[in-house]
């Protein structure tokens, strides 16, 4: 068989890169818990500056710094010695608060590690795993980098391209957040909108005591969290029922859906936040999507699975959601209201 050199040689260059890449993640956890992306942030330092800053061994962060510099993460001056980030690497590498939390994101991909073993039977016998089941890294991975997007986007564009949520929220409101993990995106809308109340469900019980001390310790008093299922929660009346990159890892979507429907005001408005992706294969053969299906095969699908759910993966597509929320779950008004490189942003209305 002949062999095109030219075109293995393009495929090689970039699997090294993923190579790189792979080797580089734990690499990546370990400069944001011993603090060296924000020590890099502050200002520019040798290997032995870095270190004396941050209490560690000189020689592994020569190593480390090296790993970075190559890898495009850390800019590095040879006239000085000295190694930094710049304000673009700052922005994804040493701010939480930022819009993208890269740190956060290999929080998940730690957590796909640990459940390696249970993906492999996963593939052999068809079954799934519940969110609690994962390693606590996940829940706090999963928190970091959803809590960025909605830091950029949830207050001054997201909830502004639904129809009238906004002035309903200043009025005095009242909302729901169904699957809202650890209550990042409940925290912000409740501090942004004082007098409204809000409601946080997720049928994780520690993450909702996560959330419960979020709260407390942001001193917010209009957000209250409980313990309680898509298809389960008791409240009612709500102006607004948000689900924020949940709905395709539910055991019952449809279920979900018909019950916001139920739970909402008849004027009220519903947003589903989810992973972007079109609606075919190839629309999604992108990076992100690469991204996404990597995540669905290890976490989002099993997690529908495990509650005998549709596994509508985290690459369902507008098509697929629209399916779920009209047809099955009884809206009648369906909508893209925005969207982002890695977000689309739907609103129902009953």
């Amino acid at each position: 068989m002949a062999i095109d050199e030219q075109r293995l040689n393009a495929f090689l260059g970039k699997a090294v890169g993923d190579l790189g890449a792979s080797v580089s993640a734990t690499l990546m956890l370990i400069g944001d818990e011993l603090g060296f992306y924000k020590a890099l942030a502050a200002e520019r330092l040798t290997p032995a500056e870095l270190a004396a800053r941050t209490g560690t061994f000189e020689r592994y962060v020569r190593e480390w710094l090296g790993n970075q510099a190559a890898g495009g993460y850390v800019d590095y001056d040879k006239a000085s010695g000295t190694y930094g980030l710049n304000e673009e690497q700052a922005l994804c590498l040493a701010d939480p608060s930022g819009p993208v939390d890269l740190p956060g994101a290999y929080g998940i991909v730690e957590a796909m590690f640990h459940a390696k073993e249970r993906t492999l039977e996963h593939f052999r016998n068809g079954q799934g795993m519940e969110w609690g089941e994962h390693h606590p890294c996940l829940f706090r991975g999963t928190e970091r980098f959803f809590r960025a997007g909605y830091n950029a986007n949830l207050i001054g564009a997201w909830l502004p391209a639904l129809d009238g949520v906004v002035d309903k929220l200043r009025n005095g409101g009242r909302a729901a957040d169904v699957g809202c993990g650890h209550g990042a995106s409940t925290i912000l809308m409740a501090q942004s909108f004082p007098q409204s109340e809000f409601l946080g469900y997720d049928y994780h019980a520690p993450s909702i005591d996560v959330a419960r001390d979020r709260a407390r310790a942001a001193g917010v008093k209009n957000a209250h969290f409980e313990v309680a299922d898509a298809t389960g929660y008791q409240g009612k009346d709500f102006d607004l029922i948000a689900f924020f990159d949940c709905l395709h890892d539910m055991g019952d979507p449809v279920g979900a859906a018909r019950h916001a429907r139920q739970a909402l005001k008849q004027d009220g408005n519903c947003m589903i936040v989810e992973p972007f992706a079109g609606d075919s294969v190839q629309d999604n053969l992108n990076p992100v999507g690469r991204v996404y299906f990597g995540a669905s095969a290890q976490i989002c699908v099993p997690v529908s699975l495990a509650r005998h759910g549709p596994a509508l993966g985290a690459q369902a597509g507008e098509a697929r959601l629209r399916e779920v929320v009209v047809e099955g779950g009884g809206f009648k008004q369906f909508r893209r209201a925005t969207e982002t490189p890695f977000n689309l942003v739907l609103e129902a209305r009953p």
